[in-house]
């Protein structure tokens, strides 16, 4: 069992974070600059994130009143805006704009304009589609962490579960 014991980083700034066994495959420098970074956000992050927030709320609550375009567009405005907040533009723009990730790019930039102009269920499988091609690469990871947690890790590793999720963990491309 880990400690629960906390101990400071002697970097820049003093951060109080958990036992190094919580990083063991980083070293403590690199565990305090990677709480360091991230723990401490810029404004402009805090209000990304908070417009992140408020863009998955109206997404998922337009879903849940039937499709309602008012809701899912200032959801999926929300989110993009929010999104560019917290990475910033120029990150954005690289991110989405990869000549590997074009096909995606368009798929989820045309789901949230078709959202846009009225149709609302035709825009969010358009969405939801180019958002799998766009962080189809992150999925492993955040399977992993999932299944970390106590209640979701062992729905995950369910018999006839484990099988859909293994084969949604694997990433043969890179971010």
């Amino acid at each position: 069992m880990v400690s629960d014991v906390a101990w400071y980083c002697r970097c820049s700034k003093p951060v109080r974070v958990q036992p190094a066994a919580s990083f063991p495959f980083l070293s403590e420098r690199q565990a305090c600059r990677f709480l360091a970074e991230m723990i401490s956000l810029t404004d402009s992050q805090k209000i990304g994130m908070g417009l992140t927030g408020f863009g998955v709320f109206f997404l998922f609550f337009g879903m849940i009143l039937f499709f309602d375009k008012a809701l899912l567009a200032i959801g999926n405005i929300l989110f993009v805006v929010g999104l560019a907040f917290v990475i910033g533009l120029e990150r954005t723009f690289r991110f989405f704009f990869q000549k590997h990730k074009m096909k995606a790019t368009s798929f989820f930039l045309g789901g949230v304009f078709v959202v846009l102009i009225g149709w609302p269920i035709v825009g969010v499988i358009l969405e939801f589609y180019g958002f799998f091609l766009l962080f189809r690469s992150f999925f492993p990871v955040v399977i992993g962490f999932i299944r970390r947690i106590p209640v979701l890790g062992s729905l995950l590793n369910l018999p006839f579960i484990s099988g859909y999720v293994d084969k949604l963990g694997e990433s043969n491309s890179m971010v």
